[in-house]
């Protein structure tokens, strides 16, 4: 009788795969706060270092290995000895966790492209729109042309053009609510929901906006019942950055495939 000891090769080369996901993906979120945080600030990106946001200590190349220095530090500066904010490890497991379940479930097809790009904007808008309540053209921008070329050239929405409609759809829409609301909407939001258009298509942007609404309005509900007070000013990003990644997982057919196989089986 043949016993087999090990497993077979392929399953080793899918762990290191995966595990090598996870890694870039906290590399990523790493470098998306860095983003978050310089930009709306007017901070030079490559040229300065990355310091301490207490004492300005330059940090040395071993202090910004994800996960691995906020453990060897010991969540600590090792100059001032301030604690580090566990949100920043915590922000990257999160881009680590996601871009490498977007692989599994993606399978690492076409869409897998648009969905890590899709990823990132939202992470970093999610940074910038929480730290400065901005959502900078210099991030917007890029992404945009990211999406254009993704969406016509790497994975067509289906009709194709249905990307064009959806940035008209979701430029539009937001713009008119800005001039309704006078001014109860953002610029970076009404250029944000442009971009998302171009990705998730002119249905599913409108659904984008009622969800994130509906996001935004529970959480003034609750903060008004535990605070007593409600703040004048609560950042939408974040909610639009939840609310379309739903969306977008609801819209692509294979996140869902894999839902319910999980779910299915433990019924």
């Amino acid at each position: 009788m043949n016993v087999q000891l090990f497993t077979t090769p392929s399953t080793y080369e899918y762990l290191f795969f995966y595990i090598y996901i996870f890694i870039l993906g906290t590399c990523l979120g790493s470098f998306f706060l860095l983003l978050g945080q310089r930009i709306p600030r007017g901070e030079d990106i490559v040229k300065k270092r990355s310091h301490c946001e207490n004492c300005n200590h330059a940090l040395a190349f071993w202090e910004l290995i994800p996960l691995f220095s906020y453990i060897l530090l010991k969540g600590k500066c090792r100059n001032c000895h301030e604690k580090i904010g566990f949100v920043y490890i915590g922000f990257e497991c999160l881009s680590g966790i996601l871009f490498t379940s977007t692989a599994f479930l993606l399978k690492t097809t076409n869409e897998t492209l648009v969905a890590w790009t899709l990823l990132s904007l939202l992470l970093i808008i999610t940074v910038t729109d929480i730290t400065a309540q901005k959502i900078p053209n210099k991030i917007l921008l890029p992404f945009c042309i990211l999406a254009i070329i993704e969406r016509f050239a790497v994975q067509q929405l289906n009709p194709w053009w249905f990307a064009p409609a959806g940035f008209a759809v979701g430029f539009g829409v937001l713009l008119l609510l800005a001039l309704l609301s006078k001014g109860g909407m953002a610029g970076g939001d009404i250029k944000l929901f442009a971009v998302l258009g171009i990705v998730l298509g002119p249905i599913y942007i409108m659904i984008t906006l009622v969800l994130a609404s509906i996001l935004a309005l529970v959480y003034s509900i609750g903060e008004l019942i535990i605070k007593k007070k409600l703040r004048k000013h609560i950042p939408f990003g974040p909610f639009i950055a939840i609310g379309s990644w739903l969306v977008y997982c609801y819209a692509t057919g294979q996140f869902n495939d894999a839902f319910l196989l999980f779910f299915g089986s433990k019924i």
